[in-house]
């Protein structure tokens, strides 16, 4: 009998060539890789209930949950290279923020002191949508373990990671923090404007802290609706960020959301750490802002006032230093944080998530 093609019946022995390497990929989303971020499911990169419609949440949620902020993958392998292969949904190109930020990849690799350093980034071409590259090649020999960050601001069909053929693929090592940080809030916590993904403060922090994230950032449409409270509320966190003021329409949406957010994530989770974060670019509109601040530090001053234990604010004024620090060197645009800015807020609220945590 004649023997076939055993790549033409099991896709893992197909190889193809990239850099004069031959690769075989594999689906990111397949075991033994580690897909992280999304809360209600991964088989179409979804970052909302697939059941909320525009009488749950505003349209531009609905369709901003087709980007991956805050998804990754993680692996351990001994491929001596390690390749990647995607399908952009869209190739999100913003004046304003790089590419490889936007619509981009980023790969970390874990050192002998078990932290995650940064090695390669992939970006796309303008208008690109099938996206191959080699990512890094001549790795150290020997298992090393592996994250790879996906678009903040773009979607993405499908994404394969390519391993030289005979490479040992492992599961990663489990998280230090079992279960994940969730923030919710603005284009600033979907990561506008990182040079690349994993330099948004939500992905600085969850490295620190070596847990799973759940970003749910979405561009001018973090509304504080009582639909998004309610699913958080049924979601296993760790610690949950609230970081929705900047996209509050006025101090009066505020007054009229916040409080009655935090209530129904607190009345299901007694002992989840919440954080609150007034919005971070506080200057040059500093009196409306100071308005919208009270709202944010009203709402945790009773919930102290009520006996809760696990809650914390974070000054926004605060976040990105001092003018002597040279505050208005952390954004592109008086808004949106550049990577400095995104720095200086991981430093400013890790050790406040700590804090948190520790004190149960």
């Amino acid at each position: 009998m004649e023997i076939k093609d055993i790549a033409n019946i099991d896709s893992n022995f197909k190889t193809t060539i990239v850099d004069n390497r031959e690769v075989i990929y594999h689906d990111a989303l397949q075991t033994p890789f580690e897909f992280e971020g999304l809360a209600w499911g991964n088989s179409q990169y979804y970052r909302l209930p697939k059941h909320f419609t525009k009488d749950d949440i505003n349209e531009g949620a609905l369709e901003l949950a087709h980007q991956t902020a805050g998804c990754c993958v993680r692996f351990k392998s001994d491929s001596p290279f390690v390749a990647i292969r995607a399908k952009l949904a869209h190739c999100s190109d913003m004046n304003h923020m790089p590419r490889c930020g936007s619509c981009g990849f980023d790969l970390y690799v874990k050192n002998k002191n078990d932290k995650f350093i940064f090695l390669k980034e992939v970006q796309p071409n303008r208008d690109e949508i099938d996206l191959e590259r080699m990512v890094c090649d001549g790795l150290v020999s020997g298992m090393n373990e592996y994250i790879i960050n996906y678009p903040l601001y773009g979607g993405v069909e499908k994404v394969e990671i390519g391993l030289a053929p005979g490479s040992i693929i492992q599961k990663p090592t489990p998280h230090k923090i079992a279960k994940p940080i969730l923030f919710y809030g603005s284009s600033i916590t979907q990561g506008a404007c990182a040079s690349r993904p994993g330099n948004a403060y939500t992905s600085m922090i969850c490295r620190k802290f070596d847990a799973p994230q759940i970003n749910l950032g979405f561009s001018g449409s973090g509304k504080g609706e009582k639909s998004i409270a309610e699913a958080i509320a049924d979601l296993d966190l760790s610690c949950f960020v609230m970081d929705y003021d900047h996209n509050a329409t006025s101090p009066e949406h505020l007054e009229e959301t916040h409080e009655r957010f935090y209530k129904i994530i607190r009345e299901k989770n007694p002992a989840l750490p919440i954080l609150m974060m007034s919005k971070c670019d506080f200057y040059p509109d500093r009196d409306r802002n100071i308005e919208r601040r009270e709202v944010i530090k009203k709402t945790y001053a009773n919930a102290i006032n009520a006996g809760d234990k696990f809650v914390a604010f974070i000054d926004g004024e605060e976040l990105w230093g001092t003018e002597e620090e040279d505050r208005d060197a952390c954004s592109c645009d008086n808004c949106h944080p550049n990577d400095l800015g995104f720095y200086r807020m991981a430093e400013k609220i890790y050790p406040v998530l700590k804090d948190l945590m520790e004190r149960k």
